[in-house]
């Protein structure tokens, strides 16, 4: 009998801001080095750390940016190393900040969705564009 492993619980954003494309956004993306992809940043949760701060931290880390959260987008779960991986995710909207590589993400881009969903590595992430649109679209109707 096999005991379920508790999920590594990780939280991040998809962060966007305001651009004068047609699609009126871009969206934030990062490169990992280590694992050689392009993905939301996100990434492993403190002990006791709430999982919307834990996306805060992480963004800012990956990033440089400060942002505000919106809604909470759909959460992903997928494997790592055979253990059970959970990443809650919201939209935030950048507020300022500068990027600067580190070890951990040494590149970024600001791309409009249609560009972003061909440079993510990972399909969930590319689900994770149209959430964002989708929340961003229900939010505007709302106003």
């Amino acid at each position: 009998m096999t005991v379920a492993q508790k999920p590594v619980r990780a939280a991040g954003c998809v962060l966007w801001r305001r651009a004068r494309s047609a699609d009126g956004l871009e969206i934030a993306l990062v490169h990992r080095p280590k694992y050689n992809d392009w993905s939301h940043p996100k990434g492993k949760l403190k002990r006791g750390e709430d999982a919307a701060a834990g996306a805060l931290r992480e963004t800012l880390e990956e990033t440089g940016m400060t942002c505000d959260l919106g809604p909470e987008l759909p959460t992903v779960r997928y494997p790592v190393n055979g253990r059970p991986k959970e990443v809650r995710y919201w939209a935030a909207e950048a507020t300022g900040g500068s990027f600067y590589p580190n070890a951990e993400v040494d590149r970024m881009l600001w791309l409009p969705p249609a560009d972003a969903r061909r440079v993510l590595t990972q399909g969930w992430d590319r689900e994770l564009v149209d959430a964002l649109l989708d929340a961003l679209d229900a939010t505007r109707g709302a106003s």
